[in-house]
């Protein structure tokens, strides 16, 4: 829980008096962390995590129990760390800036650290998660998830997989692994061996995904894993 105990350093470093903003959070894990690239990295996931969740729900005007389960599900937050959790789910939900300006931000900085950005798609990955709670995700909420992927910098044919998969995945398991439902079973094979590489919980660590959202990682591998196993069943069948 190293990552989210950084998040109660990183509130106190926020200027007192006044209202917080999600650009002086952004400021402050720049300067903070300037000389920990890991959590540094680390932070702006958890934070962005945080802060466009409160921007989604704030975009479909509704947030239900079941998405937050959905998000305490994505991060395991122990109890001494709920009130700093919240607190940032508060600033980000009130802040005026809109959710374009926040996710333009994040990608700049992830970008002028290593140009390695994979990081932004796990962080789409576990808003998906959040939208899809209440059994549907709702035309606002895939507007808003489109917007923040263009913002994030993913190409159309990069969110359409990642909204596929969590959309079409339950019913359709070539959805999940991005293949054309009459693809032979050499290439489905293929397919399979290549996300089940990309996506092993440890490259996710490695790129700066913390541990305590690797909840994410695990049902990613889950879907994967039967998407793959209900393909080549009919395959055999």
């Amino acid at each position: 829980m190293q990552i989210l105990s950084s998040l109660s350093t990183l509130l106190q470093s926020l200027p007192a008096g006044g209202r917080a903003t999600l650009e002086a959070l952004l400021e402050a894990i720049r300067s903070l962390f300037a000389g920990d690239k890991e959590t540094r990295r680390g932070v702006a996931f958890s934070v962005a995590v945080i802060a466009l969740s409160a921007k989604m729900a704030k975009a479909d005007g509704v947030v239900s129990q079941r998405e937050i389960a959905a998000f305490q599900q994505i991060l395991e937050i122990p109890p001494a760390e709920l009130r700093n959790v919240f607190r940032l789910y508060d600033i980000a939900k009130g802040d005026t800036a809109g959710f374009e300006f926040y996710a333009a931000r994040l990608q700049a900085l992830c970008s002028e650290e290593d140009g390695d950005c994979q990081i932004l798609t796990d962080v789409l990955d576990g808003l998906f998660h959040i939208a899809k709670a209440d059994g549907l995700v709702h035309e606002d909420e895939l507007a808003f998830l489109h917007e923040v992927a263009r913002h994030f910098g993913l190409t159309e044919r990069e969110f359409t997989r990642l909204s596929n998969r969590h959309i079409l995945g339950p019913d359709n398991p070539y959805a999940v692994l991005g293949i054309s439902p009459d693809a032979p079973h050499e290439e489905a094979r293929a397919r399979y061996l290549t996300l089940a590489r990309e996506n092993h919980p440890d490259r996710l660590s490695a790129r700066g995904v913390p541990d305590e959202f690797m909840f994410i990682a695990n049902e990613r591998m889950k879907a994967i894993n039967e998407a793959y196993h209900a393909i080549t069943s009919r395959d055999a069948a």
